[in-house]
């Protein structure tokens, strides 16, 4: 009987750690909306989830249009960043803005798109302690 409980215990405390340090990007993503710069219009958030590590990269892609200003931010439990970058790839994966600079994280980015086409977002982690975050992109003619 004391195998027992100990036992349905030990799974309780395993369960209970688990469910705790699961990443909460939906609320993350949803916080970072109203934080866009002034006169920018939400397009679309991003959840950022690293599996606590396991994965390196978090990648998405979205069509940018010529002429158009285009900004991403980052929003994590810790401040500013907790070591997540975001990085944009235009359609030939070359880099054409990121968010650390100088080795300092900066929160968000903007890029004045000069050529229509697939973009690549891609959030990676330097340091980070939780792997978990959320984005959101915005634009502006």
């Amino acid at each position: 009987m004391k195998r027992l409980a100990f036992f349905i215990l030990s799974v309780a405390l395993l369960t209970s750690s688990e469910a705790m340090s699961q990443c909460n990007a939906d609320n993350l993503s949803t916080a970072c909306i109203p934080k866009l710069a002034g006169g920018f219009n939400f397009l679309k958030s991003y959840k950022i989830d690293g599996a606590g590590g396991s994965k390196d990269k978090v990648e998405y892609s979205y069509v940018f249009t010529k002429g158009t200003q285009y900004m991403i931010n980052i929003c994590a439990n810790a401040q500013p960043t907790d070591g997540i970058i975001v990085s944009l790839f235009d359609s030939n994966r070359n880099k054409v803005a990121t968010s650390k600079v100088n080795g300092q994280f900066i929160s968000a980015i903007a890029y004045p798109c000069n050529a229509t086409g697939i973009y690549y977002i891609q959030y990676t982690f330097d340091g980070s302690s939780g792997y978990c975050g959320g984005s959101a992109l915005g634009f502006k003619r």
